[in-house]
């Protein structure tokens, strides 16, 4: 299997690789793959991986692809939109090995280059372990109606719903059958995908902002104290109020909303939950804005951890008439066909600022102490500054 449109990717890689280029274009990343669940891969899988990846030096941005990001997403520079129909995946950049049923994957490079490989890795991983071991998913039918059955339910609850089910999807080809059903039958309930390709072939919105690796690599060249802080004023200086949704749980979410002052809280359009208690974080969301007498109900808050129907109708029901608020899905849409998800992540694990002498391990202390990423050490000198 390849993959077959460079921009069969999430939205957010593009906007963050936009501002890395024109803020840190010496910067280098190194990432690694993580085996949450403790998956067995069987014999031969690195080669399989690795066949895989070698074929992406091949996939290029077209004219149709490129004129569709001019028209959607006039935020991003021609030059920008220049350079990305003429950058090509490096697979040597790219490190696989296999021991025994362990994997290990690791992408070492200019960040600008390898901020790219992160979730078309863990998209072929997906889809070439299900095919390697042998599992059969539902018919396409019986897709189409999971989606459905779901995108009736939610359109009863007057939300909105997006698509953020790329990196753990079981195929391109049940991605592509939810999107189209979703676009079908969602009505206003859904606003678009993650998935830059899917939406272009959709005629839907990329969905996206920025990920935490954003902060991680600002805590690398600021310190842990202005990741935050820095992170935020680099975004808006290089997007000047589009692209509004800002993610809060890098170090945790009290560490944030210290440092998401008046003048952040009125720039961004909201925040975007990803770890934790949601009700709890729309309550201190809520009590935030208020603080610095700003209506909660003109921001939005994004939740996009872990969603099914019960916690978005929970989600719904308390957040109703208090704050703005519109649910991004992932797995529960593209990986809903009878097997078991994969748990696996591909997360930056050291970076290195231009001319910086040495590399830095960067970490995320998520709201979820079982989300901490990253080397100990950096994790625990990492909550010494931040007092947690």
């Amino acid at each position: 299997m390849k993959l077959n449109s460079i921009l069969d990717n999430d939205f957010y890689k593009f906007t963050m690789q936009h501002c890395v280029i024109k803020l840190f274009p010496k910067a280098r990343a190194r990432y690694k793959f993580i085996n949450r669940g403790q998956h067995a891969y069987p014999p031969g899988f690195d080669k399989l991986l690795r066949r895989a990846v070698d074929e992406m030096q091949y996939l290029q941005l077209s004219q149709e692809e490129k004129d569709f990001l001019a028209v959607t997403c006039p935020y991003l520079d021609p030059t920008y939109l220049d350079f990305l129909q003429g950058y090509r995946y490096n697979p040597s950049e790219i490190h696989i090995t296999q021991h025994g049923d362990q994997l290990e994957v690791h992408a070492d490079g200019y960040w600008y280059r390898t901020i790219l490989w992160e979730v078309p890795l863990m998209s072929l991983i997906c889809e070439l372990y299900y095919e390697a071991t042998g599992q059969q998913r539902v018919p396409d039918e019986e897709v189409i109606a999971i989606t459905r059955a779901k995108i009736e339910r939610y359109k009863e609850l007057n939300i909105t719903i997006a698509d953020f089910g790329t990196r753990r999807r079981h195929s391109l080809a049940v991605q592509k059958l939810v999107v189209q059903t979703l676009r079908e039958y969602g009505g206003h309930t859904f606003i678009g995908t993650s998935n830059v390709h899917l939406a272009m072939r959709n005629g839907v919105k990329p969905v996206g902002t920025h990920a935490h690796e954003w902060f991680m690599f600002h805590a690398a060249k600021y310190g842990f104290k202005m990741a935050n802080m820095l992170g935020l004023e680099h975004w808006v200086h290089v997007y000047r109020g589009d692209l509004g949704i800002a993610l809060s749980d890098t170090y945790t979410t009290p560490v944030f909303f210290e440092q998401f002052d008046k003048k952040f809280a009125k720039l961004f359009d909201g925040v975007r939950h990803d770890s934790g208690d949601p009700l709890r974080f729309a309550d201190e969301t809520i009590l935030h804005y208020q603080g610095k007498g700003i209506n909660p109900l003109s921001k939005t808050i994004i939740f996009s951890d872990g969603l099914n129907y019960e916690k978005v109708a929970a989600i719904a029901a308390h957040c109703r008439g208090k704050i703005g608020m519109s649910f991004g899905i992932g797995t529960n849409f593209t990986n809903d066909v009878g097997l078991t998800p994969l748990n696996i992540v591909v997360k930056m694990y050291e970076a290195r600022p231009e001319d910086a002498p040495r590399w830095t391990p960067v970490v995320k202390l998520s709201d979820e102490k079982g989300k901490y990423t990253g080397d100990e050490h950096m994790i625990a000198l990492a909550k010494e500054m931040l007092e947690l």
